[in-house]
């Protein structure tokens, strides 16, 4: 009696853990699609993740992306729980597995349309957009 006991305990701490990562992954979205000549394209391989990071984490404006998406990129950042639609979860490998580098500078610089994410190009310039892209690429997408 006493195992099924240490057993159901150990199962609802796990639980407790992963429910978070379960309740936003898969995300369905309607994002609009970037235009074909912007959803092939992958220009990570001249960014830098470094200034991606100082972007994501603290200099982004209007504000930084991890208000929103979160320390983690798990869409729990402290603004982005009171969004509807959650925003990206960027550690969702079955969400992100089909969304191209390109689609991601795209919504960057443009926003999301019915959702809380801001268009950043006005502020970041494409070099930045795509550091920020490499960052999180490199960081949770795998």
């Amino acid at each position: 009696m006493k195992r099924y006991g240490i057993i159901l305990v150990a199962a609802i701490v796990s639980l407790a853990f992963t429910t978070s990562s379960w309740a936003d992954c898969p995300q369905p979205r309607k994002t609009r699609s970037a235009p074909a000549n912007i959803a092939s394209k992958d220009m990570t391989g001249q960014a830098n993740a470094a200034n991606g990071k100082k972007l994501y984490t603290k200099t982004a404006k209007p504000l930084a992306c991890k208000m929103c998406h979160g320390d983690k990129g798990d869409g729990m950042g402290k603004l982005g729980k009171a969004l509807n639609p959650k925003p990206r979860n960027f550690t969702c490998s079955e969400t992100m597995k089909d969304i191209s580098a390109g689609q991601m500078f795209w919504i960057v610089k443009n926003g999301s349309a019915g959702t809380g994410m801001a268009a950043h190009g006005k502020t970041l310039k494409d070099k930045e957009i795509w550091d920020v892209v490499k960052y999180i690429r490199e960081t949770w997408v795998h």
